[in-house]
Protein backbone atom coordinates (compact mmCIF):
# COMPACT_ATOMS: atom_id res chain seq x y z
CA UNK A 1 0.00 0.00 0.00
CA UNK A 2 1.50 3.33 -1.11
CA UNK A 3 1.20 6.14 1.42
CA UNK A 4 1.59 9.90 1.10
CA UNK A 5 2.47 11.45 4.47
CA UNK A 6 1.55 15.04 5.35
CA UNK A 7 2.99 16.82 8.37
CA UNK A 8 5.22 19.66 9.50
CA UNK A 9 6.44 19.81 13.16
CA UNK A 10 8.44 17.44 15.34
CA UNK A 11 5.21 15.85 16.58
CA UNK A 12 4.71 14.39 13.08
CA UNK A 13 8.26 13.07 12.73
CA UNK A 14 7.71 10.29 15.27
CA UNK A 15 4.72 9.02 13.26
CA UNK A 16 6.61 9.08 9.96
CA UNK A 17 9.52 7.27 11.59
CA UNK A 18 7.28 4.55 13.05
CA UNK A 19 5.55 4.01 9.70
CA UNK A 20 8.90 3.51 7.98
CA UNK A 21 10.09 1.14 10.73
CA UNK A 22 6.86 -0.82 10.26
CA UNK A 23 7.68 -1.29 6.57
CA UNK A 24 5.24 1.21 5.08
CA UNK A 25 5.91 2.37 1.51
CA UNK A 26 6.07 6.17 1.65
CA UNK A 27 5.47 7.45 -1.89
CA UNK A 28 5.98 11.07 -0.88
CA UNK A 29 5.99 13.57 1.96
CA UNK A 30 4.03 16.85 1.89
CA UNK A 31 5.21 19.54 4.30
CA UNK A 32 5.24 23.32 4.76
CA UNK A 33 7.44 25.53 2.57
CA UNK A 34 10.78 26.68 3.99
CA UNK A 35 10.57 30.05 5.72
CA UNK A 36 12.84 32.61 7.41
CA UNK A 37 13.06 32.21 11.19
CA UNK A 38 14.89 33.70 14.15
CA UNK A 39 16.71 37.00 14.48
CA UNK A 40 18.94 36.34 11.50
CA UNK A 41 15.95 35.33 9.38
CA UNK A 42 17.84 32.26 8.17
CA UNK A 43 15.79 29.90 6.04
CA UNK A 44 14.31 27.18 8.23
CA UNK A 45 13.12 23.76 7.08
CA UNK A 46 10.31 21.92 8.86
CA UNK A 47 11.23 19.02 11.13
CA UNK A 48 9.38 16.67 8.77
CA UNK A 49 11.33 17.90 5.74
CA UNK A 50 14.64 17.45 7.53
CA UNK A 51 13.72 13.87 8.44
CA UNK A 52 12.37 13.08 4.97
CA UNK A 53 15.47 14.40 3.18
CA UNK A 54 17.76 12.49 5.57
CA UNK A 55 15.85 9.30 4.72
CA UNK A 56 15.76 9.81 0.97
CA UNK A 57 12.03 10.45 0.71
CA UNK A 58 10.44 12.56 -2.02
CA UNK A 59 9.31 15.92 -0.62
CA UNK A 60 6.67 18.34 -1.92
CA UNK A 61 6.24 21.81 -0.35
CA UNK A 62 3.19 23.49 -1.88
CA UNK A 63 2.21 27.01 -0.89
CA UNK A 64 -1.27 26.48 -2.33
CA UNK A 65 -2.92 23.09 -1.87
CA UNK A 66 -5.36 23.85 -4.70
CA UNK A 67 -2.63 24.65 -7.25
CA UNK A 68 -3.32 22.47 -10.34
CA UNK A 69 0.41 21.78 -10.71
CA UNK A 70 0.64 20.49 -7.13
CA UNK A 71 -2.55 18.43 -7.51
CA UNK A 72 -1.17 16.81 -10.67
CA UNK A 73 2.11 15.99 -8.90
CA UNK A 74 0.23 14.59 -5.90
CA UNK A 75 -1.93 12.47 -8.20
CA UNK A 76 1.18 11.12 -9.91
CA UNK A 77 2.34 9.64 -6.59
CA UNK A 78 -0.60 7.24 -6.95
CA UNK A 79 -1.15 6.83 -3.21
CA UNK A 80 -3.61 4.27 -1.87
CA UNK A 81 -3.86 6.18 1.41
CA UNK A 82 -2.89 9.61 2.75
CA UNK A 83 -1.84 10.14 6.35
CA UNK A 84 -2.01 13.55 8.03
CA UNK A 85 -0.27 14.45 11.30
CA UNK A 86 -0.12 18.10 12.44
CA UNK A 87 -0.39 19.63 8.98
CA UNK A 88 -3.06 22.08 7.84
CA UNK A 89 -6.64 21.99 6.62
CA UNK A 90 -6.90 20.12 3.32
CA UNK A 91 -9.24 20.93 0.42
CA UNK A 92 -11.52 18.13 -0.74
CA UNK A 93 -9.50 17.73 -3.93
CA UNK A 94 -6.63 16.54 -1.74
CA UNK A 95 -8.25 14.47 1.03
CA UNK A 96 -10.64 12.74 -1.34
CA UNK A 97 -7.93 11.71 -3.81
CA UNK A 98 -6.75 8.22 -2.64
CA UNK A 99 -8.96 5.13 -2.99
CA UNK A 100 -8.68 4.32 0.71
CA UNK A 101 -9.15 7.93 1.81
CA UNK A 102 -7.12 10.14 4.14
CA UNK A 103 -6.63 9.48 7.84
CA UNK A 104 -5.63 12.00 10.49
CA UNK A 105 -3.94 11.60 13.87
CA UNK A 106 -5.26 14.09 16.45
CA UNK A 107 -3.80 14.70 19.92
CA UNK A 108 -7.04 14.48 21.90
CA UNK A 109 -9.89 12.13 22.66
CA UNK A 110 -12.29 13.24 19.96
CA UNK A 111 -14.93 14.57 19.69
CA UNK A 112 -13.59 16.78 22.52
CA UNK A 113 -10.79 19.26 21.88
CA UNK A 114 -11.14 19.69 18.15
CA UNK A 115 -8.86 22.45 16.92
CA UNK A 116 -5.27 23.62 16.73
CA UNK A 117 -4.16 23.34 20.38
CA UNK A 118 -5.64 20.25 22.09
CA UNK A 119 -2.56 19.57 24.22
CA UNK A 120 -2.64 23.07 25.74
CA UNK A 121 -6.37 23.19 26.42
CA UNK A 122 -6.55 19.76 28.05
CA UNK A 123 -4.09 21.01 30.69
CA UNK A 124 -5.52 24.53 30.98
CA UNK A 125 -8.89 22.95 31.74
CA UNK A 126 -7.40 20.58 34.32
CA UNK A 127 -8.52 17.37 32.66
CA UNK A 128 -7.73 14.01 34.26
CA UNK A 129 -7.06 12.18 30.99
CA UNK A 130 -6.07 12.79 27.41
CA UNK A 131 -5.12 10.64 24.46
CA UNK A 132 -4.87 10.29 20.70
CA UNK A 133 -7.43 9.56 18.00
CA UNK A 134 -7.25 8.45 14.38
CA UNK A 135 -10.11 9.26 12.02
CA UNK A 136 -11.04 9.67 8.36
CA UNK A 137 -10.99 13.22 7.08
CA UNK A 138 -14.17 14.87 5.84
CA UNK A 139 -15.32 18.45 5.17
CA UNK A 140 -15.53 19.91 8.69
CA UNK A 141 -12.23 19.95 10.57
CA UNK A 142 -11.64 17.13 13.10
CA UNK A 143 -15.16 15.73 12.67
CA UNK A 144 -14.62 12.56 10.59
CA UNK A 145 -15.51 9.02 11.61
CA UNK A 146 -13.21 7.71 14.33
CA UNK A 147 -11.11 4.60 13.76
CA UNK A 148 -9.15 4.14 16.99
CA UNK A 149 -8.43 5.98 20.23
CA UNK A 150 -5.93 5.44 22.99
CA UNK A 151 -6.19 7.09 26.41
CA UNK A 152 -3.55 8.17 28.88
CA UNK A 153 -4.00 9.25 32.49
CA UNK A 154 -2.67 12.70 33.34
CA UNK A 155 -0.62 13.32 36.48
CA UNK A 156 -2.02 16.80 37.10
CA UNK A 157 1.51 18.23 37.05
CA UNK A 158 2.88 17.75 33.51
CA UNK A 159 3.50 20.73 31.25
CA UNK A 160 2.26 21.03 27.69
CA UNK A 161 5.78 20.22 26.49
CA UNK A 162 5.85 17.00 28.48
CA UNK A 163 2.36 15.96 27.37
CA UNK A 164 3.34 16.74 23.77
CA UNK A 165 6.13 14.17 23.96
CA UNK A 166 3.95 11.51 25.58
CA UNK A 167 1.23 11.91 22.96
CA UNK A 168 3.75 12.13 20.12
CA UNK A 169 4.99 8.61 20.83
CA UNK A 170 1.59 7.21 21.79
CA UNK A 171 0.12 8.62 18.58
CA UNK A 172 2.87 7.17 16.40
CA UNK A 173 2.06 3.68 17.63
CA UNK A 174 -1.67 4.20 17.16
CA UNK A 175 -1.11 5.46 13.62
CA UNK A 176 0.81 2.32 12.63
CA UNK A 177 -2.03 0.22 14.06
CA UNK A 178 -4.54 2.28 12.08
CA UNK A 179 -2.66 2.02 8.78
CA UNK A 180 -2.40 -1.75 9.13
CA UNK A 181 -6.13 -1.97 9.86
CA UNK A 182 -7.02 0.15 6.84
CA UNK A 183 -4.73 -1.94 4.63
CA UNK A 184 -6.37 -5.18 5.77
CA UNK A 185 -9.89 -3.73 5.78
CA UNK A 186 -10.37 -4.86 9.39
CA UNK A 187 -11.72 -1.77 11.08
CA UNK A 188 -14.95 -0.14 12.16
CA UNK A 189 -15.88 3.51 11.74
CA UNK A 190 -17.55 5.35 14.61
CA UNK A 191 -19.37 8.63 13.85
CA UNK A 192 -18.34 11.21 16.44
CA UNK A 193 -21.97 12.07 17.13
CA UNK A 194 -22.47 8.60 18.62
CA UNK A 195 -19.65 9.13 21.13
CA UNK A 196 -21.08 12.26 22.72
CA UNK A 197 -23.77 12.23 25.39
CA UNK A 198 -26.94 14.05 24.33
CA UNK A 199 -26.54 16.86 26.87
CA UNK A 200 -22.72 17.02 26.76
CA UNK A 201 -21.04 20.28 25.83
CA UNK A 202 -18.18 19.98 23.35
CA UNK A 203 -14.83 21.22 24.63
CA UNK A 204 -12.82 22.99 21.95
CA UNK A 205 -9.12 23.68 21.39
CA UNK A 206 -8.72 26.96 19.47
CA UNK A 207 -5.32 28.33 18.51
CA UNK A 208 -3.23 29.74 21.35
CA UNK A 209 -2.02 33.34 21.07
CA UNK A 210 0.82 35.01 23.00
CA UNK A 211 -1.46 37.48 24.78
CA UNK A 212 -3.46 34.60 26.26
CA UNK A 213 -0.49 33.93 28.51
CA UNK A 214 -1.20 36.85 30.85
CA UNK A 215 -1.96 35.51 34.34
CA UNK A 216 -5.08 36.68 36.19
CA UNK A 217 -4.10 36.38 39.84
CA UNK A 218 -7.73 36.88 40.92
CA UNK A 219 -8.46 33.34 39.71
CA UNK A 220 -8.40 30.28 42.02
CA UNK A 221 -4.86 28.97 42.56
CA UNK A 222 -5.52 25.68 40.73
CA UNK A 223 -6.81 27.62 37.70
CA UNK A 224 -3.62 29.70 37.64
CA UNK A 225 -1.48 26.59 38.09
CA UNK A 226 -3.16 24.81 35.17
CA UNK A 227 -2.80 27.96 33.06
CA UNK A 228 0.95 28.00 33.68
CA UNK A 229 1.58 24.35 32.83
CA UNK A 230 -0.81 24.42 29.88
CA UNK A 231 1.25 27.18 28.22
CA UNK A 232 4.72 25.85 29.06
CA UNK A 233 7.09 26.07 27.28
CA UNK A 234 5.37 28.15 24.60
CA UNK A 235 4.05 30.79 24.51
CA UNK A 236 4.47 30.70 28.33
CA UNK A 237 2.28 32.22 31.02
CA UNK A 238 3.49 35.60 32.23
CA UNK A 239 3.00 38.38 34.73
CA UNK A 240 4.75 41.68 35.47
CA UNK A 241 7.72 41.95 37.84
CA UNK A 242 9.71 45.16 38.38
CA UNK A 243 7.88 46.60 35.38
CA UNK A 244 9.10 43.81 33.08
CA UNK A 245 7.49 40.74 31.56
CA UNK A 246 8.11 37.73 33.80
CA UNK A 247 7.50 34.33 32.22
CA UNK A 248 6.73 31.33 34.42
CA UNK A 249 7.48 27.89 32.96
CA UNK A 250 7.06 25.75 36.03
CA UNK A 251 5.61 26.22 39.49
CA UNK A 252 4.03 24.52 42.50
CA UNK A 253 0.86 25.61 44.24
CA UNK A 254 -0.35 25.78 47.84
CA UNK A 255 -4.06 26.18 48.55
CA UNK A 256 -3.67 28.12 51.80
CA UNK A 257 -4.93 31.63 52.52
CA UNK A 258 -2.22 33.91 51.07
CA UNK A 259 -3.03 36.77 53.41
CA UNK A 260 -2.01 39.32 50.75
CA UNK A 261 -3.72 40.77 47.70
CA UNK A 262 -3.84 38.64 44.53
CA UNK A 263 -0.78 39.41 42.41
CA UNK A 264 1.33 40.34 45.42
CA UNK A 265 4.40 38.25 46.17
CA UNK A 266 6.60 37.06 49.01
CA UNK A 267 10.27 36.10 48.77
CA UNK A 268 13.33 35.49 50.92
CA UNK A 269 15.49 36.70 47.99
CA UNK A 270 17.35 33.37 48.14
CA UNK A 271 15.29 30.24 47.58
CA UNK A 272 11.66 31.07 46.93
CA UNK A 273 9.32 33.53 45.21
CA UNK A 274 5.58 33.00 45.56
CA UNK A 275 2.67 34.97 44.14
CA UNK A 276 -0.76 35.23 45.72
CA UNK A 277 -3.77 33.99 43.78
CA UNK A 278 -7.39 34.17 44.95
CA UNK A 279 -7.11 31.32 47.46
CA UNK A 280 -3.49 30.22 47.56
CA UNK A 281 0.11 30.70 46.49
CA UNK A 282 1.93 29.90 43.26
CA UNK A 283 5.59 29.14 44.04
CA UNK A 284 7.56 29.68 40.85
CA UNK A 285 10.52 27.39 40.14
CA UNK A 286 11.47 27.92 36.46
CA UNK A 287 11.29 31.49 35.18
CA UNK A 288 12.55 34.11 32.71
CA UNK A 289 12.61 37.86 33.22
CA UNK A 290 12.43 40.04 30.11
CA UNK A 291 15.95 40.50 28.72
CA UNK A 292 17.36 37.55 30.71
CA UNK A 293 17.77 33.83 30.02
CA UNK A 294 15.46 31.15 31.41
CA UNK A 295 16.65 29.87 34.80
CA UNK A 296 15.74 28.16 38.05
CA UNK A 297 14.40 30.32 40.85
CA UNK A 298 17.52 30.22 43.06
CA UNK A 299 19.77 31.33 40.18
CA UNK A 300 17.26 34.04 39.32
CA UNK A 301 17.13 35.39 42.88
CA UNK A 302 20.92 35.55 43.07
CA UNK A 303 20.88 38.09 40.24
CA UNK A 304 18.00 40.32 41.26
CA UNK A 305 16.71 42.00 44.42
CA UNK A 306 12.95 42.20 44.91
Amino acid sequence: MKIVFMGTPQFAVASLDELIKAGAEIAGVITAPDKPAGRGQKVSESAVKQYAVANGLRVLQPTNLKDPEFLAELRSLDADLQVVVAFRMLPEEVWNMPDKGTINLHASLLPHYRGAAPINWVLINGEKESGVTTFFLKHEIDTGNILFTEKITLTGHETAGELHDRLMHKGAGLLVKTVKAVESGRYNEHPQSTLLAVDAELKSAPKIFKEMGKIDWNQPVTTVYNHIRGLSPTPAAYTSLNGKTFKIYRADYHDTDPGIQPGGFLTDNKTHLKFAAQDGFISVTDVQLEGKKRMGIEEFLRGVKL
